[in-house]
């Protein structure tokens, strides 16, 4: 018997390779003394002139980052440094200790590769899982992330309760 869908199914995969969705993956990775937060571009393109927005604020452990040995952190703090990647901060040279905010500008994520920043965060609950010197995944929960490619509009994203983001953005 001869199957008539077989050339329907190829056409559509040819099709849908054609456009190639571009997608950045973030991780809040918990670590003594520096927190990381790498991104990573999950797609087969270049990604290119990137702005990205962090907003601990709406986080379940109402998250603040800690840069400095005074001010709203606890104990241990570390400032903002880039581990991997051709990022800056967009705003200014340092970020403010107790922000819970920051921007970034991204030159550039070759496909399948990521850059990554280490800072310290901190909890300000008055009961917390780990204590506020440490996050745990479901303390960054509801936190967000948006970013912009090339001047197009922004695409957003809030992390889970494992400290994930998915950012979907348009295709390459």
């Amino acid at each position: 018997m001869f199957n008539v869908r077989l050339p329907i199914v190829a056409s559509a995969l040819i099709f849908a390779g054609q456009f190639a969705y571009a997608n950045v993956e973030v991780i809040f990775v918990e670590s003594a003394p520096k927190d990381r937060f790498v991104l990573t571009n999950t797609s087969q393109c270049l990604l290119k002139n990137l702005t990205v927005n962090l907003d601990l604020s709406s986080s379940v452990g109402k998250l603040i980052f800690d840069t400095t040995s005074t001010g709203a952190g606890v104990e241990v703090f570390q400032p903002f440094e880039v581990r991997k990647g051709n990022l800056k901060l967009a705003s200014s040279e340092k970020v403010k200790d107790g922000d819970s905010t920051l921007s970034l500008v991204i030159e550039s994520i070759a496909a399948n590769d990521s850059v990554s920043f280490t800072i310290d965060v901190d909890d300000t609950l008055t009961q917390s899982e780990l204590g506020n010197i440490r996050v745990s995944g479901s303390e960054i929960k509801n936190a967000s992330i948006d970013v912009n490619v090339q001047g197009q509009q922004a695409s957003a994203a809030t992390f889970n309760n494992k400290g994930k983001a998915l950012v979907s953005l348009s295709s390459c």
